[in-house]
This record gives structure tokens, sequence and C-alpha cells, in this order.
């Protein structure tokens, strides 16, 4: 019996184990080490982060089952495999919603464009009666980061959401149906004749980015998929024109849509909305780093008498960062 004790592997300090992770990481360029190595340890130890430094702290020692999961863990965030991907889970606002391969991860400047999106909601439902329930859409859903937000922090929306790709749809599948969100598979570019004019609201963060260009970084030009990243066209825009071209099929007179977009689309997507005579209140929104990230506006009014923005020049750069 000794010598069995003897030849299993000894509990590790959580503490050194922590070290070691984070070492490996940072070796590996991964940009935050030290929070991808406690977040990956809370994951396997099924602990929150700050139980997790209660323990390093005390010295607390963890498993060789554990440590050796950790470790499996982190080679794997070491050759980039998104963090995301390895937990299953990714925060957006006040939800963990559960992602994995085939589906985008949701970033965190999509987090703002959920909070416009509910600003407006609420303006809207202080100018109805108590019993108004509006109808939203998000086209382009993912993993229905934006739809669930908005069922989660709006409970008396209607939400629908709209996704091509049948991996994404099992991903938010997981996340939507348990708020109750309808999930739609299908193009959003092709909207069903009953759902013309029977939204009040549409959100959406499509793909943007252009033909040819690269991500530059790792876990999204390996790991993401395309359909999600890449507009289409040399500029990117033709799923952002898409999305705008939806959301004038699918809103009531006076109905109201954002779309994210990358920060040097946002003048060529404001000039293309003022142009519309169908639109008006177009406005630019910015993310909490002070970007251009977002444009809404409203359909069936006069058209909007602001400038027109000057179209940016060719985006010529190999690299791509949103």
């Amino acid at each position: 019996m000794a010598n069995q004790a003897a030849d299993q592997p000894a509990n590790q300090p959580a503490d050194q184990l922590l070290d070691r992770a984070a070492a490996r990481l940072g070796a590996a360029g991964v940009p935050s080490p030290r929070v991808d190595a406690e977040i990956l340890a809370a994951h396997v130890l099924g602990v929150p982060r700050g139980r997790l430094a209660a323990m390093a702290v005390a010295g607390s020692a963890v498993t060789a089952e554990q440590a050796e999961k950790l470790t499996d863990l982190v080679a794997e965030r070491a050759d980039r495999v998104p963090l995301q991907h390895l937990t299953g889970l990714a925060p957006f606002r006040h939800l963990e919603l559960r992602v994995g391969p085939g589906v985008f991860i949701p970033r965190p400047e999509t987090e703002q464009v959920a909070q416009v999106a509910l600003d407006q909601l609420a303006r809207m439902a202080a100018q109805r009666p108590a019993s108004w329930r509006p109808r939203v859409i998000d086209l382009g859903t993912g993993s229905g980061a934006l739809a669930a937000a908005i069922a989660a922090e709006h409970p008396s929306a209607e939400v629908h959401a709209v996704e091509l790709s049948a991996q994404a749809v099992a991903w938010a599948e997981l996340n939507l149906v348990p708020l109750g969100v309808a999930l739609h598979q299908r193009d959003l570019r092709e909207v069903p004749e009953e759902w013309e004019s029977s939204f009040d609201l549409v959100v959406s963060n499509p793909p943007y980015i252009p033909a040819g260009m690269v991500p530059r970084e790792e876990e999204v030009r390996v790991h993401d998929p395309e359909l999600a990243l890449y507009g289409g066209g040399a500029d990117g825009l033709t799923m952002p024109h898409a999305v705008i071209a939806a959301a004038k099929r699918l809103l009531v007179p006076g109905g109201w849509f954002i779309l994210e977009h990358a920060e040097s689309q946002a003048s060529v997507l404001a000039q293309h909305c003022r142009a519309d005579e169908s639109l008006t209140q177009v406005s630019t929104h910015q993310d909490l780093t002070g970007r251009d990230r977002a444009t809404s506006a409203v359909t069936g009014a006069a058209a909007d008498a602001g400038p027109v923005a000057e179209q940016d020049p060719a985006l010529g750069v190999e690299e791509w960062r949103a």
C-alpha cells in the first residue's frame, strides 16, 4: 500500500501552479497571461476567481488530476486556442454565453451596441402604453449575444434572432431558448413577406472585414468562422448594406435599427444612410474607447438634413483590426 501511495503524483500548491501557467502563456505571447491562467484554473477547479485568489494566498493544494487538466488547457491556450473555446463560456454584459468552435466569440464593443439598443427601447417604451410589447430582431445573431442581452434586460420585448450558419445556430439555441427568443435559421437577406413592417427595432453585428484583409489576432484569424468575419467586397460592406436593406423592410414606420461595424467604415455607412430618403436621424455611436463603431437610423420619415460625411479613402493595409 505504501508503494502505491508513493507512485501517485503529489498535490501541488495553487500559487505555484498559477505562476507556471502564467509564465507559459506569457512566453507564448498570449496578451493577458495571468488573467487567462486564473480563468482556466478557476474553470478546472469549479470556483470563482475570487475564491481561487484566496486559495493561492493560503497555499491551498490542487489535486494532481486537476493540475494535469489545467496543464493541458494551458498548452492549448499557448497554441492560441481561444480562451472561450476552452471554458465553453463567453461573458457578455450580465450573461455567460455558451460558445465553441464554429461560432463568433462576442466582443466587449458589442456590449455597448446592446446598451444603445436598450436605451432606445426604454425611450420608445416611455412614449407608449404600459402594455406595449416591442418586437425586436437580431440579424446574424451568431452566439445570440445581442438578442440574449435584450431579452434578459428588456423582458417585455418579443425577441427574434436570425442566423444562417448551422454551427452557430447550435450555440445560439443554447443561449436563446432559455430566454424565450425565437431563433430562425435563414439568410438575413431573405426577409419573409409576413415579417415586413412588423418589427420595432433591428440590431445586428454583421460580418464586415474587407476581402483580403487579415485579422491580426491569431485567435480570430484561425478560429473565428469566415462567414462571421468577412463582409463581402473590397470594402467589406456588402453584408452591412444588406442589413440596412433588410431593416428597411422589417421595421414599422418610425422603427429604429443599429448595426456594428469597423471604425474606418463609420463615415461611409453614415453617408449611405443619409443618402436614403426613407431614413432619418442617422447617428454614429462610439464604443467605450471612443471609436465610431455603430450606426443607427429611423425608418419611414423624411430624409435627414444633417451633413453628409466624406467617404474614407480606400483601405490599404494588409492587416485588419476591427
